[in-house]
C-alpha cells in the first residue's frame, strides 16, 4: 500500500519520530523518544537498541535493595572491628592502681589514634564493596544485585558498544565523588531522569555514556 500524504497535502514521512541526529558523537542512531510500542511494553520509550527504558521506580527499588545489600556487607564487617577496638583499648583507659585510684592515660595514643585508623580502614572497606558491587559485578553483566532482582540491565547508549570496566568505573566515580563532595547530588542526580529526555539518563548515566533498561529476565 503506497504512503499517503500528511495533512495538508504534506508529503509522507517515513520515521513517525523523526529523523536520527545528523552531528554530534551520536549521529546515526535510531531515535525512539516515544515508541514504537513492543510486544509486552506499550507505550513505553525505547533506547537507542529498540528494548524499553527502565521507570523511576524500578530504578530507584534497584538502588534501595543494592544500599542494603552493601549496609549488610560492611556492618558483618564494622560491628567486630568496633567490638575489637573497644576490648582492646577499655582496659588502658579503666586500669587502676592497687588503691584503686585509676591510672592516668593518654586519650590520643590510648583512644584517638586507633579510633581514626578504624575509621579510615571503614572508609577503604566501604569503597572497595562499592567499587566491586557497582563496577566489577556491573560490567560483566550489565546488572548488579538490585537491577537483576528489578530486571534492569545498564547498557552503553550506542548500541554498537559493550558495557566495559572504563564505563562501570566511570558511573560508579561520577555518583560517589559527587555524592560525597557536592551537597545535594546524589538527590539531583537520581530525579534527573525524570526530565531527562529522550533516554531519561541519571547525571551518572549522562558522565559515562549508558542507559537503564528493562529486561525479561
Amino acid at each position: 500500500v503506497p504512503p499517503q500524504p500528511g495533512p495538508y497535502g504534506a508529503p509522507p514521512q517515513a520515521n513517525p519520530y523523526g529523523p536520527p541526529p545528523q552531528a554530534g558523537p551520536y549521529a546515526g542512531l535510531p531515535v525512539h523518544p516515544a515508541g514504537p510500542p513492543r510486544p509486552g511494553f506499550p507505550g513505553v520509550p525505547l533506547a537507542p537498541n529498540g528494548q524499553p527504558l527502565a521507570s523511576f521506580g524500578d530504578r530507584l527499588l534497584a538502588v534501595l535493595i543494592d544500599g542494603l545489600v552493601i549496609m549488610g556487607i560492611c556492618m558483618v564487617v564494622i560491628l567486630p572491628a568496633v567490638l575489637v577496638l573497644l576490648l582492646a583499648v577499655l582496659p588502658d583507659l579503666t586500669a587502676t592502681t592497687a588503691d584503686g585510684s585509676y591510672v592516668e592515660a593518654d586519650p590520643v595514643t590510648d583512644f584517638l589514634l586507633p579510633f581514626l585508623a578504624l575509621e579510615a580502614g571503614i572508609l577503604l572497606f566501604a569503597i572497595g564493596v562499592t567499587y566491586v558491587f557497582h563496577v566489577e559485578m556491573m560490567f560483566k553483566t550489565g546488572q548488579t544485585l538490585g537491577k537483576r532482582v528489578m530486571k534492569l540491565r545498564v547498557v552503553p547508549l550506542d548500541p554498537a558498544a559493550t558495557l566495559d570496566r572504563r564505563a562501570a568505573a566511570k558511573r560508579w566515580a561520577a555518583h560517589q565523588i559527587g555524592g560525597s563532595f557536592i551537597p545535594g547530588f546524589s538527590y539531583v542526580d537520581g530525579l534527573w531522569q525524570l526530565w531527562d529526555k529522550p533516554w531519561q539518563q541519571c547525571l551518572h548515566d549522562k558522565f559515562a555514556g549508558t542507559v537503564v533498561v528493562k529486561v525479561s529476565g
